[in-house]
């Protein structure tokens, strides 16, 4: 999962990927609508390289989001009956037993919280950066929720999932987000989780549809996150997984991951 979900807040002008040694490839989608690149390989390598090299344009959603013509939704609150339908997948958690540990700290540290859905889950997310320490993990996996509440400490990933399972155990549709990070914003501060590969979650909005929310670095639907694929789970959501034939001598050595963003200048005559 390495080619962002073109879309009207997102647009995919370019894209090459290159893989070492060569495959044959072939994509699909999968079932939540993400590009999906199927690579076999029919030679031995003691090296196995990706290179993604992709040219968007980024439309911002916090425009909107600050609009005083942006109409209050009251919270608590319930999605409409046919949405529910569609979404009960979004809104169950990963964990059930988890759930009682998640209500005392939402008890604890938030409440009743605040009445309106956008203040309430502004609360949620910045309360996950300012209760626990961000750290920089490179080992595969996503702790649960109560792991990290437990910890005290995550990752990218590990912020994202527990401000889901929050938002979840609230009454919201939340989805994993797996995607890159314009480390430096427009005003100059430093993102954290670049570098590599980045996570987030969306929460689904009436009205506005899926609103991304970044607790790691406390942004709301920013032009600085690249959205690559999104679901249901973290575990489904892995940019590059497989299998090696383990025949005589074969191991994993490990791996390495780099990600490097630049903004270009836009040019309104070189596409469409």
């Amino acid at each position: 999962m390495l080619r962002p979900r073109d879309g009207h807040d997102l647009r995919l002008l370019s894209s090459a990927i290159a893989i070492s040694p060569e495959p044959r490839l072939s994509w699909h989608f999968d079932t939540f609508g993400n590009s999906v690149a199927n690579a076999e390989f029919s030679e031995a390598s003691n090296v196995l390289e990706f290179r993604s090299e992709l040219l968007i344009r980024r439309f911002s959603h916090d425009d909107f989001i600050a609009s005083p013509e942006r109409g209050r939704s009251a919270y608590p609150f319930t999605y409409p009956e046919e949405d529910l339908i569609d979404l009960a997948p979004f809104i169950s958690l990963e964990n059930p037993e988890e759930g009682e540990a998640i209500d005392a700290w939402l008890a604890a540290v938030i409440g009743p919280g605040p009445d309106e859905v956008l203040a309430f889950l502004r609360l949620l997310s910045e309360t996950v950066n300012d209760k626990l320490t961000y750290i920089r993990r490179e080992r595969s996996g996503t702790q649960s929720a109560a792991t990290t509440l437990k910890k005290g400490t995550g990752s990218c990933r590990d912020f994202a999932f527990l401000f889901m399972e929050a938002a979840r155990r609230s009454g919201f549709a939340t989805r994993f987000v797996t995607g890159y990070l314009n480390d430096v914003a427009d005003d100059g501060h430093m993102h954290s989780g670049g570098g590599a590969t980045h996570a987030w979650a969306e929460v689904y909005l009436p009205g506005e549809g899926w609103v991304e929310f970044d607790p790691t670095n406390r942004i709301i639907g920013s032009p600085n996150l690249i959205r690559v694929a999104v679901t249901r789970t973290p575990r489904q959501a892995i940019p590059i997984s497989g299998t090696y034939d383990p025949r005589s001598g074969a191991e994993f050595l490990g791996m390495d991951v780099e990600v490097k963003t630049s903004i270009e200048p836009y040019d309104p005559g070189s596409s469409a």
